[in-house]
């Protein structure tokens, strides 16, 4: 290929961003011992640097849901914080200085959930550490913690609290994911700071996947998550309950069991709300599910599409159609007034120095309203890793690099600098006015919505910074949800009345927005 075939080579790898977006809090050591108050508990989800190539937006689209979910199950005598570092408004809380202090760990800010246990035990706070990280790597963990939790945190949290009260703090608490997954309470949303998100209803109705990539976090060693559900009236009623307009669906695929989705989208009809999901293209295999999904308020999905190369796909064990009837299945779900988030993964083996412009070329053609991009990334304890280790081919174990921006191996048929590159131009073209307007609708009706849509999200990171930063996300967002809402009402009804309606749907808001 020739360097006009290859316009991402003179692409910088790195872009500017503000220190607040890439640095964490200081925790000043100057800071003395302040008296331990019992029964206080704080959950921490810790920062993690931001990435300038894509929309600031996306970390204040909902709050965490593993930590109200433990949040919920903490006994009524406790009193409990929630602290998201994400939301910049400085250190975590210490005056006064809980007792138990809860921090999830994910491995691309392990560092700063380890400084943040240091420093709190440091100054007689019992720290307990979860999340995927402690699952994969206890090892390394354990030095920072008094105890870890390893597994379902809705069992163990409770527990953990008891042996506190009682003095007899365990170094380690273990449970499955094997319990019926209906009995769970509904997450204590009452704690979070509801003006710092879009929404603040962020829903799971099931657990697990039928697919099993080997790059994906779900084939991590010692994780065995079998695919549960929970009643579709209780979502309902959670849905309801937190009087939200829209909601955020963050199963890892909503459309696993198609029969539970149908009846879902049946309790989800009469709330007359909107929400969006992440699936998989076959959920197209049934256009009838499509039709009701769309009918029940869904206005966009996030599909993880991966690769537009059959082999990546075979691969990595992913079950998917074939990549080539992947465009008929998007214009499916435009048909039905569904706009499509597409994820891609870059840097898989089969892919070569063609696959950025080619992914670009895909996206433009279908017309995706938004797409997400992630370098392949293999995370310890999965396949992927394995392999990587296997052939040599890591470049390195420094955890905080291995957040999909960094290419932490060597690629096949490129070098890491060339991924790296490649990786920040196609997220510069598809948020370029020029790809924004390319990908426009086809109904001239949905174009205003969909520009206002893309250039407050895709292009607008410091105005994100600004609305983070102020508080104001849920107060600019609100109004032009709620008109989202509204038209997607009239929009069903149109499509109730009709076998099919090929045009898409107004919206401002889409699956990952």
């Amino acid at each position: 290929m020739s360097a006009a075939d290859q316009p991402w080579l003179r692409f910088p790898r790195r872009r500017w961003c503000p220190p607040e977006m890439t640095r964490p809090p200081l925790l000043s050591p100057a800071i003395p011992t302040g008296p331990i108050q019992p029964h206080y508990a704080l959950l921490i989800n810790p920062f993690y640097p931001k990435d300038p190539n894509a929309s600031f937006g996306k970390h204040v689209l909902t709050p965490t849901l593993a930590l109200t979910s433990f949040a919920a199950t903490t006994p009524q005598h406790w009193q409990l914080q929630y602290w998201d570092e994400n939301l910049l408004d400085g250190r975590p809380p210490f005056a006064p200085m809980p007792e138990v202090v809860g921090i999830t760990v994910h491995l691309t800010f392990a560092k700063r959930a380890f400084e943040l246990a240091q420093w709190y035990r440091s100054r007689g706070s019992k720290v307990v550490l979860g999340g995927l990280h402690v699952l994969s790597c206890p090892e390394e963990c354990a030095p920072y913690a008094d105890s870890l939790a390893v597994g379902d945190g809705v069992q163990l949290w409770p527990r953990i609290l008891a042996d506190v009260e009682a003095r007899c703090l365990r170094p380690k608490y273990a449970a499955t994911y094997e319990t019926d997954y209906r009995e769970d309470p509904a997450p204590r949303r009452s704690i979070l700071p509801r003006r710092s998100f879009l929404t603040t209803t962020s829903l799971i109705a099931t657990r697990g996947c039928h697919n099993r990539c080997g790059f994906c976090y779900l084939a991590t060693d010692g994780l065995r998550m079998p695919y549960r559900m929970r009643a579709p009236e209780q979502i309902a009623a959670e849905f309801l309950a937190d009087a939200q307009p829209y909601a955020v669906f963050i199963d890892n695929n909503l459309g696993s069991n198609p029969e539970y989705l149908r009846k879902l989208c049946h309790a989800l009809l009469p709330l007359n709300k909107i929400w969006s999901a992440a699936v998989s293209i076959d959920v197209t295999d049934d256009p009838g599910l499509i039709r009701t999904m769309a009918i029940a308020g869904c206005t966009g999905v996030f599909v993880g599409f991966e690769s537009l190369t059959d082999e990546n796909l075979s691969e990595a064990r992913k079950k998917t159609p074939k990549t080539a009837d992947y465009g008929r299945r998007v214009r499916m779900l435009h048909d039905n007034g569904i706009q499509v988030n597409g994820s891609f993964v870059l840097g898989f083996d089969h892919d070569r120095k063609d696959v950025f412009t080619r992914t670009a070329e895909w996206i433009e053609q279908n017309r995706l309203e938004c797409a997400t991009f992630h370098i392949l990334t293999p995370y310890p304890g999965t396949p992927l890793f394995r392999q990587m280790e296997a052939e040599g081919r890591l470049l390195h174990r420094d955890w905080a690099q291995y957040d999909t921006a960094h290419a932490v191996f060597r690629p096949k048929h490129m070098t890491p600098e060339e991924l790296e590159r490649g990786y920040a131009w196609i997220y510069q073209r598809l948020f370029s006015p020029t790809s924004i307007w390319r990908r426009r609708p086809a109904d001239s009706r949905s174009v205003a919505p969909y520009l206002a849509m893309s250039y407050l999200y895709k292009r607008s990171n410091r105005f994100w910074r600004l609305l983070i930063k102020h508080h104001l996300v849920h107060a600019v967002w609100r109004p032009l949800v709620e008109l989202t809402r509204l038209r997607h009402l009239r929009f069903r009804r149109e499509l109730s009345a009709t076998e099919t309606l090929r045009r898409p749907g107004i919206n401002v808001v889409t699956g990952g927005v």
